[in-house]
């Protein structure tokens, strides 16, 4: 509509790719056709500017800006929470925390999610994995058919957001195939397993704070047991070293929006002075 309408387009989290159109489903086809219309394109991290680039964006149209997620998550650091479960004792325990949602995951790849969890869990009698429950059917009832009777995996109703932060600073991993924790997990010195085949964020990949495991069962306990029985590996990681995730991307993107307006203004007055 907005390009039909010949309005200015910003977009922001431009230049993120996996390079299958078919994964993440719809995500991948829609930022591609986004930056063909986009006159601003608000990049993320330098590799994002650099995919845009490849693909003959012009560089004056690029800004490197960091995320917004980012933005949210360190507001949200300074509140105070001390969310607890009323029915999930975590006293002694290891936290494990779990989303899943990918439509591109639905049936045997989340089968196999469900079952490498269970594996989990009675190898790891320590652990306590918690998994708040997206509400799409196509993972409620894979879910509740496979994990409900499992004594130390706890499966709960979605919780607000600073709620879910407070969880992922306790866990001592995180397994998941959302693209937005994947930035907020290394800012908070959390390992995450990458539910996913390829990720659009390579930078947590490099900085060694995520993992891609995919959807394989053996895969998945066979990468989260490293984590696990490995505490000095977890002491190690690297934390809050995101070189563009600073918590300042709104404000450089409003600058840019507003520089870009004046930009506009001062061409329709000349134009106007002309009297085009």
């Amino acid at each position: 509509c907005a390009f039909y309408g010949k309005i200015p387009v910003g977009h922001v989290e431009a230049g993120l790719r996996t390079n299958n159109k078919y994964s993440p489903f719809p995500e991948e086809i829609n930022r591609r056709l986004i930056t063909q219309i986009a006159d601003l394109n608000f990049a993320p991290t330098e590799s994002n500017r650099q995919n845009l680039l490849n693909e003959g964006v012009k560089p004056q149209s690029i800004f490197v800006t960091g995320n917004t997620g980012i933005d949210m998550l360190l507001l949200a650091l300074e509140i105070k929470n001390n969310f607890e479960f009323s029915n999930v004792d975590l006293t002694g325990k290891r936290l494990v925390l779990v989303t899943t949602h990918r439509r591109e995951n639905f049936g045997k790849a989340m089968e196999n999610i469900f079952r490498a969890l269970c594996d989990l869990a009675e190898k790891y009698p320590d652990i306590v994995i918690v998994y708040p429950l997206h509400l799409n059917p196509n993972v409620l009832a894979p879910a509740h058919k496979i994990l409900d009777n499992v004594k130390n995996i706890h499966l709960t109703q979605p919780v607000d957001y600073l709620d879910f932060v407070n969880l992922m600073k306790r866990a001592c991993l995180i397994l998941t195939d959302s693209g937005g924790i994947q930035e907020e997990a290394p800012m908070l010195g959390t390992p995450v397993l990458v539910l996913r085949n390829e990720t659009e964020r390579t930078e947590a990949v490099s900085l060694g704070t995520a993992w891609l495991t995919g959807t394989s069962r053996e895969k998945i306990v066979g990468e989260a047991s490293l984590i696990l029985d490995n505490t000095q590996k977890l002491q190690n990681l690297p934390n809050k070293t995101c070189p563009y995730w600073k918590g300042n991307a709104a404000a450089l993107i409003v600058k840019q929006v507003v520089d870009y307006l004046k930009l506009i203004e001062c061409s329709d007055i000349a134009l106007k002075t002309q009297g085009v």
